[in-house]
Formats: C-alpha cells, structure tokens, sequence
C-alpha cells in the first residue's frame, strides 16, 4: 500500500548543507505568523490522520506551532523548516496518544452488524472517529484521508502508525522516519511492514478516489437529497449499493444491506416528509451533507451530518454522526428557518 506526498508539498532533503536554504529557512522563521498560516493546513491533516479527532488535531497543531515558536532559536538549519515542523508534530501526536483508546467507528468494533428492529444503543464513553472538513486541510491524494483509510489507522499502536503515515503518505525514508522516532531503520521497516499486514488483514484496498463527482453521482446526489426531504424509503434503498453500509456514532449498531437500511430510515428516523433538508459540504475528501431536522417550533436543528461513499452512482456507505457540534466545525448554520427550500441546496462537488 502507497500513498503520495500532498501534490505540491514535495519533501525535501532532511540535511542539507546548502547556504541559500540556510538563508530561507531563517527567513521562514523570522516571520512566524506567515509560517503557520503556510503550514496549518497540511500539518491538521497529519495530526488529524493521527488522532482521528478533528477537534484534538486543532490543538495538536497549535501545541506544534507553540513548541516550535519555543525552540526556533535553537533550529540549526539543517532540514527544512516543514520537516522540522512535522517531527514536531508527530512527537506531539505520539504524547498525547499514550495511554489513549483508538478512535474507531461502529462497524470497527468487531461486532456483526444489527439486524432490523434490534434495539439502538448510544456508547458515548466510546472516543468516536470524527471526521474533517475539505476545507480546513490540504489533502491531494484523497485514499490518506478518507475514512476508511483514517478508522484503519486507528487499528494500529500510536508508533506504527507515525511510521505508515511518515513513510507512506509523507514518502519520507525510513534512516528520516527513524530519527524522528529515535529508533533504528531496522525497527522502522519492521514497524512498517507489521502496519501493512494489519491493514491488509483487515480488507483495507488501496482505491483510486476520483477528485471530481461525474455527473452522474451529481445526479445520485440530488436524488439522494429529495429522497431525505421527502422521506422516500424506496428511492433511497434504490440508490444504495446491495452491500452498502450505514453506521451512525454514538450508535454501536451498524446496518448492512438496502433492506436493513431502509428499514432503519423508515421506522427510527422521527423525520416524516418534508422535515429533514440536508445542506452540502464535503468531508474527507467524500461528499457529506448536514441533516437537518423540524423542530417543535417549526424551524430546522442539526440532526445528524452524513459522509458518503459512492461506489459509482451508488452509495455504499454512510456514516452519519449524532455530533452537533460538527456542524460549526463545518460551517453550517445551527438552524435553517421554517421556508427553507429543503431539496434545492445544490449538491456538494469534492473538490
């Protein structure tokens, strides 16, 4: 399994002697406000690849940005400023990853998924995956952010995991990996192939996420969406894929299969036709939308905000999070008003 460096963020030589890239680099750091802003975006999507926690890889960067702000005076010059900050970065992740669970999602629990009409249980003791918005991360090679890819990681001890993303996404070699782990090349390698065997054992593939919807899914996506305003159970199990998957933390209960789903949708969802309106947003480098749902008073509340993954005009799976607190992470409105015109929010195109 391989994933590339961010397009345009090449690595670039961990030791250098070359003057000009002395003078750059001292540059870079005289002027640190430019020098987060530059890196911010990038650095998130290592933390939040980490941590799974979009909301812990915020602070994690600016824990990065703070220790780095600390020690620049002492940086020699010998890497570059973005290697520096991302060795940085990874120990901070590493500290505050000890002793912590993993960060899975419903299907990850190792349990079967639900048959129709179990009952729901809510574990909120459980440190859920969350997932990130497009927006807020630099992110060429969607397979390194993707949910699958992200609650895969999450299988894998805190170290094991530093040494796939540094190798795998970030390219970097296995004598710079080490250095940063304080470790040997030996160990790295080691660590690196134990990774991939666990990714492997657990069917992780390495697919191809194309950056554009077609515009057929844009079409899917449309439907998708006045299915949900209309609360049409038949089109939405229409538009699912016969293995698709619906999973929905704090819920441990998972679903598999159209039939399973729809009748999830149509006899737990408290929605009726015209009460769920869903905006467009994108998550992960994968469509997503915030479901909305009528209130008491008439207006829309926050409900649920869904990731999806097509699987050409299909959808094969969702996970949909009972986070509200998403949404402003997203920058969707905490309420929409009574006429909102629900199914004419144009769907979202993954950019």
């Amino acid at each position: 399994m391989s994933f590339l460096v961010d397009a345009g963020l090449t690595h670039e030589a961990d030791w250098t002697d070359d003057e000009g890239a002395a003078m750059t680099t001292s540059t870079e750091l005289d002027d640190f406000p430019t020098l987060t802003q530059r890196y911010q975006r990038e650095l998130l999507a290592h933390c939040y690849r980490m941590s799974g926690s979009v909301h812990e890889a915020e602070d994690l960067v600016q824990e990065t940005f703070l220790r780095a702000w600390k020690a620049s005076a002492d940086f020699e010059g010998r890497s570059s400023v973005r290697t520096w900050l991302y060795r940085i970065a990874t120990n901070v992740c590493l500290t505050n990853l000890e002793g912590r669970p993993r960060r899975p999602l419903p299907a990850g629990l190792g349990t079967a998924d639900a048959m129709a009409g179990d009952a729901l249980e809510q574990d909120h003791e459980i440190a859920w995956l969350e997932p990130v918005p497009d927006a807020a991360v630099v992110v060429a090679e969607r397979d390194s952010i993707r949910l699958a890819f992200v609650a895969a990681l999450q299988h894998l001890p805190a170290r094991q995991r530093a040494v796939l993303i540094l190798r795998d996404v970030l390219r970097w070699s296995a004598a710079e990996v080490a250095e940063v782990l304080d470790t040997s090349t030996a160990a790295v390698n080691s660590a690196l192939q134990r990774a991939h065997a666990q990714l492997a054992d657990r069917g992780l593939t390495e697919e191809t996420v194309e950056p554009h919807l077609t515009q057929s899914q844009q079409q899917l996506l449309e439907r998708y969406v006045e299915a949900f305003w209309r609360k049409d159970v038949d089109t939405i199990v229409s538009l699912l894929t016969a293995e698709a998957v619906w999973e929905m933390p704090p819920f441990t209960s998972w679903f598999r299969g159209p039939a399973q789903i729809g009748w999830l949708i149509g006899n737990e969802c408290p929605g009726g036709s015209h009460d769920m309106p869903m905006l467009p947003t994108s998550a992960n480098g994968q469509p997503a939308f915030g479901l909305y749902m009528r209130s008491e008073a008439g207006d829309f509340v926050p409900f649920q905000l869904q990731v999806l993954e097509l699987d050409g005009d299909r959808v094969r799976h969702v996970s949909a999070f009972f986070d509200h607190s998403l949404f402003a992470t997203f920058g969707l409105p905490d309420r929409l008003p009574a006429d909102h015109a629900g199914p004419d929010a144009a769907p979202p195109s993954v950019r």
